[in-house]
């Protein structure tokens, strides 16, 4: 079966072409389309095993791009597959959920118009994400579309950890929550961690870190989230690249009242003002790390905010789990910055982690020392693989 995963964001398409038997499965080809609907847009494609290739094409929008993409994955030379109708499905990501999908579903009117709705708690992705659904029913309308949520996974949790202490009407009627993202990110790493271990997945206590330019931290209970940083926005938790994490709901108001600043231009300095760019001006960790090593105390300061939040995470969840088989990094910074899992584990023998540095530097799955209670992983995260794979589960069963 061949998979075409989708994600789209508001001027830009990720896509991935994987081919998928069972439990088997290849990347044919992926590639991005960047700028849509600015100058200098271009495509960037790459069939594996080739180098890649670059379009530069004015694109005008998303349904423009996707006819853009038809062709390349059909070429004589750089393609993939002889024609779209060797597609059997697309997998889209789609941000926000709601407590209505506790897994991915093939997309229909009901489904479509929940997403739309679900709007309202993620306006900076679920809008993008339904553009790319919509682009594809238009360009490829007899291939079947299908939602992974990046919520999904997060609703297994229970009350005492999704309900907000508000006034319970709003939770009711508006349904004001915790959701938790990063879900399929989540999801495949504490397989892979629990595959590492040598168990079933639902015999494991794992605490995964998803730490990229957005980051969250999630604990698995025998397989189930039982909690996650992230709220009813992704804007709760840890200090991201823009985002500020967790803050006192009353330091928003008065930045609204001592600032007269007004919703929105609140809602911007909180998502995007926010995080290292507002403690640096930068939010690439890369350039936050250069400046420290310089002398800038404000890097120096940012860095130590932005482990501490990570620490007192973790430790949340082992006190929530009563221990755990492992912690697992991922995403961006998470897997390629040794210094910053270093300086967030080697204060924390008290609770059975000793990481050990030539492995943590050398990059290896597991860094934890041998005697480690808790084992330490290092699990490259692969969210189009579980698109693809949901995709293909999906379409098998129809």
């Amino acid at each position: 079966m061949i998979i075409l995963v989708i994600n789209c964001g508001s001027s830009s398409i990720k896509y991935q072409v994987f081919k998928i038997e069972g439990e088997n499965y290849s990347l044919l080809a992926k590639g991005i389309a960047e700028r849509i609907g600015e100058d200098g847009s271009f495509i960037k494609h790459t069939k594996t095993g080739e180098e890649t290739l670059k379009i530069e094409k004015h694109l005008a929008d998303h349904k423009e791009t996707m006819q853009a993409i038809q062709p390349l994955l059909t070429d004589p030379v750089h393609g993939v597959i002889k024609s779209m109708n060797d597609i059997n499905g697309i997998g889209h990501r789609v941000v926000q959920g709601g407590e209505k999908f506790t897994a991915s579903t093939i997309i229909n009117d009901e489904v479509l118009d929940t997403i739309k709705e679900m709007s309202k708690f993620a306006p900076l992705h679920n809008p993008h994400n339904i553009t790319g659904i919509l682009s594809c029913q238009q360009v490829l309308p007899d291939i079947p579309n299908v939602a992974v949520f990046d919520t999904a996974i997060h609703q297994t949790m229970p009350p005492k950890a999704y309900m907000y202490a508000i006034p319970l009407k709003y939770y009711k009627e508006g349904g004001i929550r915790r959701y938790g993202f990063h879900g399929t990110s989540h999801g495949y790493v504490s397989k892979e961690a629990a595959r590492v271990l040598g168990k079933p997945l639902d015999e494991c206590k794992i605490i995964t870190c998803h730490i990229g330019n957005g980051g969250s931290i999630t604990a698995f209970d025998h397989g189930k989230v039982v909690d996650t940083s992230m709220g009813l926005t992704p804007l709760e938790g840890i200090v991201m690249g823009t985002r500020c994490g967790d803050i006192d709901p009353a330091a928003v108001l008065y930045l609204q009242d001592h600032y007269g600043l007004t919703a929105k231009q609140t809602d911007d300095i909180l998502n995007k003002e926010s995080g290292l760019k507002g403690l640096v001006g930068t939010p690439d960790m890369r350039d936050v790390l250069k400046m420290a090593k310089a002398g800038n105390q404000d890097a120096v300061n940012a860095l130590a905010i932005y482990r501490y939040r990570i620490r007192k995470y973790i430790g949340a969840y082992l006190a929530a789990l009563n221990g755990a088989d492992a912690v697992v990094f991922t995403a961006g910074v998470g897997e390629n910055n040794d210094t910053l899992r270093f300086d967030i584990l080697s204060n924390m023998e008290y609770c059975g982690i000793k990481i050990d540095s030539d492995r943590n530097i050398a990059g290896e799955t597991v860094i934890s020392s041998d005697d480690s209670k808790i084992k330490i992983m290092v699990i490259p995260t692969n969210e189009e693989l579980v698109i693809a794979r949901d995709t293909y589960r999906i379409l098998s069963e129809v």
